[in-house]
């Protein structure tokens, strides 16, 4: 393990370290910026691969800790990646306000349409049986809602999920500790070009689901909006302004609201796709549970 501490703020592992972790997502081909002891853990049991780890005087005492998850996934981290820096540099490259001396950097996954559609067990050869049930965000600008509607869709068992392009990156630094660490481990397409996306979900049969605030929809959780969210679906969650683009609206299969007080004019898009989901995992547990 290298022994040297970085101690200029012009070192090049400290340029890169800041430019992932202050910045909105990770160009095709550069790393992922993780911040935090907890969540790099978690990337480094999700299995990702690590390209180098950062730790100051303060995250020294979780080092021990996340060497040893490192030592137990294929991976791991090269020994002469990990470096250290003091608290002060930390602090210059780091994208919290109280940073807890611990960062890296992890090479992208590399996630298919078919994984986003088939669900992370079977894009690990494992089987799963469910109907695909993915949940796009059309042009969902806020990471904070990105990260909150991709940790919601890993909850309540979706198979994948999109950003489209205009979207937040899933993989920016705010969404991914707003998902908690989900977004390590969802299979997730980033920057897809919309009609790509309507084309791809018609030939693969996935029915297109939009979740609008218009009146002429199905309620979530009436009988007909069940059936709907039984089956293979695309949930499409649009902007936080301007709501779902028209392509998405004339290509909808269905159309499905959340009932609520007339005085609400409509809900945050992280709390929308909450409770959308929400309802397509209670109607598809139900659905199995009746079933003969």
């Amino acid at each position: 393990m290298s022994e040297e501490t970085i101690t200029s703020r012009e070192n090049k592992w400290l340029k890169i370290f800041r430019a992932a972790l202050r910045g909105t997502g990770p160009a095709e081909g550069d790393a992922i910026g993780v911040e935090g002891p907890k969540l790099v853990e978690d990337a480094l049991r999700s299995g990702l691969q690590a390209e180098a780890l950062l730790v100051s005087e303060t995250g020294e005492a979780d080092l021990e800790r996340i060497l040893h998850a490192a030592s137990e996934s294929e991976a791991g981290i090269p020994r002469s990646r990990v470096m250290r820096t003091t608290d002060k540099l930390f602090a210059s490259v780091a994208g919290t306000e109280t940073p807890q001396g611990v960062a890296a950097l992890f090479r992208q996954p590399a996630w298919e349409f078919d994984d986003v559609v088939r669900g992370a067990a079977a894009a690990d050869g494992g089987l799963r049986g469910d109907a695909a049930l993915v949940v796009v965000m059309a042009a969902v600008q806020d990471p904070g809602n990105v990260g909150t509607i991709v940790r919601s869709a890993e909850a309540f068992g979706a198979t994948g999920a999109v950003a489209t392009r205009g979207s937040a990156d899933p993989w920016s630094p705010k969404a991914l500790r707003a998902s908690a660490g989900s977004g390590l481990r969802f299979p997730i397409l980033r920057g897809m070009a919309i009609p790509l996306l309507l084309a791809q979900l018609r030939v693969t049969g996935v029915k297109i689901v939009a979740a609008s605030s218009h009146s002429a929809t199905l309620g979530v959780g009436e009988t007909d909006a069940a059936a709907v969210l039984r089956e293979a679906v695309a949930i499409f969650i649009g902007n936080e302004g301007a709501g779902l683009p028209r392509e998405v609206e004339h290509a909808a299969d269905a159309r499905i609201s959340i009932p609520m007080s007339a005085a609400v004019e409509s809900l945050n898009a992280g709390v929308s796709a909450s409770v959308v989901l929400y309802e397509a995992a209670r109607q598809r547990k139900s659905f199995a549970t009746d079933e003969p």
